[in-house]
């Protein structure tokens, strides 16, 4: 698969201001990760620090917070991750579950997905 890319909504968990933005899609990655200048902006700060480990090996802490995302006609509350200012914006797995969205990689873009719960045993 192609480089996937998707104009996302993101805004204050308590808030109404909210702000379009282009972001990568990377169904590999848990946390959607947005820089830390653009997250600050819209008076999202982080209520939490969490460690994460680069491809390389290296470890860092950074900041967390609770947002509301919109894509596609979808909105969820997730967490996001205060990223180094250098790195793009991305949209994780965690966050595209909320959204109830999947990457189709024949298609290369976002489709709705279905949640699947397990089937319910009848106790008599």
């Amino acid at each position: 698969m192609g480089t996937l890319t998707v104009t996302i909504e993101i805004g204050y968990a308590q808030g109404q201001q909210f702000e379009a933005m282009d972001v990568l899609v990377d169904d590999s990655l848990m946390p959607t990760v947005i820089p830390a200048s653009d997250l600050l902006r819209l008076g999202i700060v982080p209520t939490t620090h969490e460690t994460f480990e680069y491809t390389d090996g290296e470890q860092v802490e950074l900041g967390m917070a609770e947002a509301i995302v919109r894509c596609q006609g979808e909105e969820t509350h997730t967490w996001v991750v205060f990223g180094e200012d250098n790195f793009d914006a991305t949209l994780g797995r965690y966050t595209l579950g909320g959204l109830f969205l999947r990457v189709d990689s024949e298609s290369e873009r976002l489709v709705p997905a279905r949640g699947v719960l397990v089937t319910p045993i009848l106790v008599n």
